[in-house]
């Protein structure tokens, strides 16, 4: 579990290509590295992901096909900076919301505006999705846990960011026609779905109306 608090951007130094896996290594700085062992996940622009191999400050990963289809990890190249988080221990102070690094596709930068301190962003996602983000409620950008503002049901959503999270993510360097990693708010997603279930069951208990 993660608490979509990005620690800052990190480059990619190595990255191998196979056709069903993307193997690439991400330097991290000493702070980020206590106590991180093989089989540890951290998020790499809100994607979950498994340390396979610690070379002093060069931490491996290993993205499968799956992963390569879902988000934007198939477009990294060598020297990349990604939005890195280690997963959250118990007892850390959760500054955003609970975020688990389970993307569920991407969405695309459809406009960006700035005024003063304050940038924002419009992301265009699939309508479906649409019922799951709501006006003040919570989303995960590239794994920055964010705050939505106003949407459309048609499919598209709003996020304003400050400038500390300007400053720890590359959000505020993204154009229209940039895709980025999009995780819905579990809670949201069960308690949408929990309603919609008993509805429908409630719909199919009704009793029929004989004339």
């Amino acid at each position: 579990m993660y608490t979509g608090i990005t620690r800052g951007t990190f480059p990619v130094v190595r990255l191998e290509r196979k056709p069903e896996l993307l193997r690439f290594a991400v330097r991290l700085p000493d702070e980020l590295l206590e106590g991180l062992q093989l089989g540890a996940s951290v998020s790499i622009d809100g994607v979950c992901q498994t340390v396979v191999s610690i070379d002093g400050g060069d931490i491996g990963f290993e993205a499968m096909r799956e992963t390569l289809d879902r988000t934007t990890l198939a477009e990294l190249g060598l020297g990349a900076l990604v939005s890195v988080e280690r997963s959250a221990r118990m007892g850390d102070e959760i500054g955003g919301h609970e975020v688990a690094g389970h993307v569920i596709g991407t969405g695309v930068v459809e406009a960006v505006h700035s005024a003063g301190d304050v940038h924002s962003a419009r992301i265009r996602v699939p309508s479906a999705w649409m019922k799951y983000i709501l006006p003040k409620g919570f989303i995960a950008v590239n794994g920055s846990s964010l705050t939505v503002g106003n949407t459309d049901p048609t499919g598209s959503f709003e996020i304003h960011l400050i400038p500390e999270t300007l400053r720890r993510t590359l959000l505020g360097g993204k154009r229209p026609g940039d895709r980025v990693n999009i995780e819905l708010d579990p809670r949201t997603v069960a308690i949408v779905d929990t309603v919609e279930r008993v509805l429908a069951e409630r719909e199919q208990q009704r009793p029929v109306a004989h004339h």
